[in-house]
């Protein structure tokens, strides 16, 4: 198969798109459909500060390489969970984040969570949740909070996070199937900054196929972490991602069309209403952050709880009774 603008050999053949690339122009393709994106829903302007989110995965790290491509000024954030059930991942996330910040000669903040609260949040979940399996959701709680207050006290006027098609066209159909309004309304390529203090949110990948970035991230010889998260195994966002792969086999462009025509349907008053409490008003007193609850924000509660309970746990199994 030849490249569509220039018939030397192709690399990728996109049928969602009628488009096939060579090495060349597929690598032109991605930082412009990149850039596209940013300019329609208005992310940000071409001198912001931008704070890349990154995993150590190929999403993040190949937006973060994108960005740096299209000259934007991007620092990274590597948010280390202390997960480290059976592979190691967390530490060698941080490494491929690392390595990437070196080999480009740009800034990387770290913040190791069970070097500021004592422990992983696999940990975390266990003690206030009794459940490895509500690992995620203390992990997500615990990253948004750190990005947040990366964001505000670095002065940074955008978060950006490597989230493609695939993840949002997955969030999008459970979300639609269990007609969660509330998430339905706030799922935007853009969120923006309150006056509460939540900074500033974007996806510049949001209409890119997780194909397109993993060959982006092989042609660009980008390193990263190839494994998932541990906790990650048998999540429903995993059946959503498989069900839509089936429809997407059979009618190429499924998933694109399907998550665009909702933020089309959204810019003309889908939703007539905005959900109760769309913005706190309070501020937790030991972080300073937004929180809906008059004293303690919900990542200041959990951790307080965890803290409390660890040197309890710490003596017990000193003792031999654990």
């Amino acid at each position: 198969m030849k490249c569509r603008k220039c018939e030397a050999a192709a690399v990728i053949h996109m049928r969602q798109h009628k488009l096939a690339l060579c090495r060349g122009h597929f690598l032109d393709w991605i930082p412009e459909q990149t850039q596209r994106a940013i300019d329609t829903y208005e992310m940000f302007p071409r001198d912001a500060r931008i704070l890349v989110a990154v995993s150590g995965g190929k999403d993040s790290l190949a937006l973060w390489d994108v960005l740096l491509q299209l000259g934007y000024a991007a620092d990274g954030l590597y948010i280390d969970t202390g997960i480290d059930e059976g592979i190691a991942y967390a530490q060698q996330s941080r490494l491929y984040a690392q390595q990437f910040a070196d080999q480009h000669a740009v800034d990387l903040r770290i913040v190791d969570i069970p070097e500021e609260e004592g422990t992983s949040v696999a940990q975390a979940a266990l003690i206030t949740r009794r459940d490895p399996k509500k690992t995620c959701s203390v992990c997500g709680l615990t990253k948004r909070h750190a990005m947040n207050h990366i964001a505000r006290t670095g002065r940074y006027d955008v978060i950006v996070t490597g989230h493609n098609l695939d993840d949002e066209a997955a969030v999008l159909f459970g979300n639609t199937l269990n007609w969660k309004k509330g998430y339905l309304v706030r799922q935007e390529p853009v969120l923006p900054a309150t006056a509460s203090g939540f900074a500033r949110k974007a996806k510049p990948f949001c209409r890119l196929y997780e194909r397109e970035i993993a060959a982006y991230a092989f042609l660009r010889g980008i390193a990263y972490m190839p494994e998932e998260c541990p906790f990650a195994k048998g999540a429903t966002s995993l059946f959503y991602k498989e069900t839509l792969n089936r429809m997407e086999t059979s009618r190429p462009g499924t998933k694109l069309s399907f998550y665009l025509s909702y933020l089309k349907a959204k810019s003309e008053g889908l939703f007539t209403a905005r959900p109760e409490k769309d913005a706190p008003e309070n501020a937790c007193r030991l972080c300073g952050q937004p929180t809906f609850h008059d004293s303690l924000c919900a990542y200041c509660t959990l951790w307080e709880r965890v803290r409390q309970a660890l040197p309890s746990a710490t003596e017990k199994k000193n003792s031999g009774s654990v």
